[in-house]
């Protein structure tokens, strides 16, 4: 008998005081094998919407390939940046459409369209819009826990990108699905969509790594 292999990962999502921060872990599971800890699991998909993926990379891909090619066509026809509710609006439809054979993901889209958005989906295309945080994957139990303790209104990039970190750190040290060299991160706001260094995550990784 053919059985689905269990992945895992933790990617959380969070509005800060003039943004969105998604972030993820790098490992990428199969089974309990850690088959690659250097996996991208954020992804720009224009130049103000980002998207973190969870759950079967096949099927993350195809619903991220819609939504880019899907985003470029809005564009087009309308003259204008697509929304974060757009895009959410979009993938929402494809996920309900094939509920009966569903793609397995949750994905957190983040946008900037003059103020911040973040959307959480469900694999049959519910939709949960978040004021504060989002958080997805394996790791998710020790991410919220941390995201709970440590978000306030209005924090600064600085705040906002070191707390995702540690809730990060916390689905690796936690959770077998998640792991990986470093952290994925990147930031959504009015100067577009920027991935934050590797030298810096690594910096923020070994200052959180000590209140753990």
């Amino acid at each position: 008998m053919v059985q689905d292999i269990k992945t895992g990962t933790t990617t959380v999502g969070l509005i800060y005081d003039s943004g969105v921060v998604l972030a993820a872990d790098q490992r990428a599971s199969m089974g309990h094998i850690a088959y690659d800890d250097e996996s991208e699991k954020v992804y720009r998909i224009t130049s103000n919407l980002a998207v973190t993926n969870a759950g079967n990379v096949g099927d993350s891909l195809t619903i991220i390939r819609f939504l880019k090619s899907h985003a470029r066509l809005y564009e087009l026809e309308r003259n204008e940046k697509m929304t974060a509710k757009a895009a959410t609006t979009f993938i929402s439809n494809i996920l309900n459409g094939n509920r009966h054979y569903p793609y397995i993901v949750q994905l957190i889209i983040g946008g900037y369209n003059g103020k911040a958005s973040l959307f959480d989906l469900t694999p049959y295309g519910g939709i949960l819009e978040r004021d504060k945080f989002a958080v997805s994957g394996s790791g998710t139990e020790q991410a919220l826990n941390t995201l709970d303790l440590g978000y306030k209104k209005n924090m600064t990039e600085k705040e906002a990108i070191t707390l995702c970190i540690k809730a990060i750190e916390s689905g690796k040290r936690r959770d077998l699905y998640s792991g990986g060299v470093s952290s994925t991160v990147f930031i959504i706001n009015e100067k577009g969509v920027q991935q934050i260094q590797k030298e810096k995550i690594d910096s923020i990784i070994k200052e959180v790594a000590i209140k753990l």
